[in-house]
């Protein structure tokens, strides 16, 4: 008896240390601060602040402008937010792309492929749903939007916010 008591022990363990190994965080596919190449896309401003919003009211926009400061055309090829709540749209020269959305939500990440050419500018506008989470989604909220150019370099945008019902 005492036997098969050490053995459920062990294999109550085994379980335990497994289901621990597989929940693990594992990396996305969406760039993380640390491993961010410089872009050479610049912004007046990279972080808005919407203060305090209510689910009530529904959805928050931002439009944040992107230049490209060089004598030299460049590509922007993907657009990716840091969460299903968060979507990104592209003004282009030949009107709106997008929704861009959180990698790994819907399929692979959609391609902008958008040149920008040396001086031009184009608006990136970010809209986030304060009901995507429903009432665990209340609090401050940290999101993101990364603009990837062909050669690497990534430029981050930030939206902030404190979630009332």
């Amino acid at each position: 008896m005492k036997i098969k008591n050490v053995m459920i022990f062990f294999l109550v363990l085994a379980g335990l240390f497994s289901l621990m190994w597989w929940g693990k965080p594992t990396q996305t596919s969406a760039p993380q601060s640390e491993a961010i190449g410089k872009s050479i896309l610049t912004t007046t401003e990279k972080i808005y602040d919407f203060g305090t919003i209510s689910m009530t009211k529904g959805q928050v926009n931002k439009t944040f402008r992107v230049v490209n400061p060089t004598n030299k055309d460049l590509e922007l090829e993907s657009i990716v937010t840091s969460c299903m709540c968060t979507t990104a749209y592209l003004e282009s020269v030949n009107g709106e792309k997008g929704p861009f959305g959180m990698p790994g939500h819907g399929g692979p990440v959609a391609k902008v492929n958008e040149v920008i050419r040396a001086g031009e500018s184009r608006d990136i506008k970010v809209v986030y749903d304060p009901n995507a989470h429903g009432p665990a989604g209340i609090g401050s909220v940290d999101r993101f939007v990364y603009l990837t150019e062909a050669s690497g370099g990534t430029l981050e945008l930030e939206i902030k916010a404190v979630v009332t019902p």
